[in-house]
């Protein structure tokens, strides 16, 4: 079934690497002119052009942007007790992880008088976007909120599309896990709109009120291509934590690995989109045949067949054959995967040599489900090779470091004619003077 990429006996440059690899993507350019519109109605209108575009484009008017309280506490109590149990073990471990990433303030005495403190310092309000779509994902909302608030983010408002099935509520599963987290304030409001009102705010008045919907300084959270647009309209007036792009797994494995593991991981990855893209490399062939036939005796039996069937024979997606596993190993640098599974003979070994990925899996036990759910990881990550310069969502993505710079007199002076020179240098002799004007004024002081 998956298309073939034969790299054996060849040693292509990274460059190479990046054009023969299979790779999804979506074209963001193409429907920002779809998109531009729905920003400034919100920029111009807030709420209520959120509204109206909640009921075209989701065939629900909400009755009230924000989730009234009530909404929220019915979810939690009408929650399966097992997605319960479950949810709150996600929560607890990936609180768990996250609490170690919390960095502390720094101070470092450059010259007796002379300090410079980093501080860290949370941003004070966070938009978190949930999506709806072909999934539920009561994940995303503990993957976004956990690190948010460890990092110690005052303000928190998660924004999940209205479901029509719902009486234009966002889906349960999602307001639940809000009142798990005691995330109080959701928003019923999804795609591009969400992202444009969480930016913009607005001020909510369906039900005759007035309530305030304040703006944020940062949006993170995974969404589709309009949602992606929509972030990089509104970049700059708030922070984002990335653009991102389909989802994707790559598989290293050798002749060690279970087909019907690597069968079950590409399809899992498969599963969440037509886009999706799922790629084995392999230095077996035997191994690559052994995945061909086990993808079609699980497809039988697999849900979402068609979805997964299309994303699996798409361009995206395919088998990498290699001459070695460290062959391989350069490829997946190459890749710079989202999720990145070695299944190899001493996959720890291996892994170690991993140098681009959004998250590493390393052997037969650690699927990338794993990390969805109750790893204790994050797995808001980077996509479409993005892994290769950043990281996925952490603690330190809601966190700014401030330099705070403390100089006594003598400090400074010692420094003053270093300052001097390199502001002559570049031409700016203003600042020179800024630090020379102070002792000259001292002088004639004391005279």
């Amino acid at each position: 079934m998956l298309a073939r990429t034969d790299l054996r006996g060849r040693t292509p440059s990274t460059a190479e690497l990046r054009a023969a690899l299979p790779r999804g993507g979506v074209d963001v350019d193409a429907v920002l002119h779809r998109v531009r519109p729905v920003v400034e109605a919100i920029r111009e209108r807030g709420a209520e052009a959120a509204l109206e575009y909640s009921e075209q484009f989701d065939g629900v008017r909400p009755d009230t942007v924000r989730v009234p309280r009530a909404a929220l506490d019915r979810a939690l109590a009408e929650l399966d007790p097992e997605v319960r149990t479950a949810l709150e073990v996600a929560i607890e471990r990936t609180r768990l992880v996250h609490a170690d990433q919390r960095r502390i303030d720094s101070v470092t005495e450059v010259v007796p008088g002379g300090t410079v403190t980093e501080r860290w310092v949370p941003v004070e309000r966070v938009g978190l976007y949930v999506p709806g779509g072909n999934a539920v994902y009561p994940s995303s909302v503990v993957m976004n909120v956990v690190p948010a608030q460890t990092a110690g983010v005052g303000s928190l408002v998660v924004a999940s599309p209205p479901q029509a099935a719902f009486g234009g509520l966002p889906h349960p599963t999602i307001l639940a896990a809000c009142a798990l987290l005691g995330v109080d304030e959701v928003w019923a409001v999804g795609g591009a709109q969400a992202v444009a009102l969480l930016t913009y705010g607005g001020t909510d008045t369906s039900t005759g009120g007035a309530a305030e919907l304040a703006p944020v300084d940062m949006i993170t959270g995974p969404g589709n291509i309009y949602v992606t647009a929509a972030k990089r309209l509104c970049r700059g007036l708030v922070g984002i934590d990335a653009e991102a792009g389909p989802t994707e797994i790559a598989i290293l494995a050798d002749r060690t690995a279970d087909p019907v593991h690597v069968a079950a991981d590409l399809i899992s990855q498969a599963e969440h989109d037509v886009m999706a893209a799922s790629v084995l490399v392999t230095d077996s062939l035997e191994l690559a045949d052994a995945v061909d036939a086990a993808l079609d005796a699980q497809l039988e039996l697999t849900k979402h067949r068609e979805r997964v069937t299309t994303a699996l024979s798409g361009s995206q997606s395919g088998i990498v054959l290699v001459s070695t596993v460290a062959d391989g190993l350069r490829v997946v640098n190459a890749y710079a995967a989202e999720h990145l599974e070695i299944q190899t003979e001493d996959a720890s070994t291996v892994a170690q040599g991993v140098t681009s990925a959004g998250a590493v899996f390393v052997g037969p036990w650690a699927p990338v489900s794993l990390g969805d759910y109750c790893a204790g990881s994050n797995h808001v990550l980077p996509t479409a090779g993005c892994a290769r310069h950043s990281s996925g969502l952490s603690v330190q993505t809601f966190l700014r470091g401030i330099h705070v710079v403390d100089y006594s007199e003598t400090a400074l002076k010692d420094v003053a004619q270093h300052v001097i020179a390199l502001a002559d240098a570049e031409d700016l002799p203003a600042h020179g003077e800024a630090v020379r004007l102070r002792f000259e004024s001292l002088r004639g002081g004391t005279q």
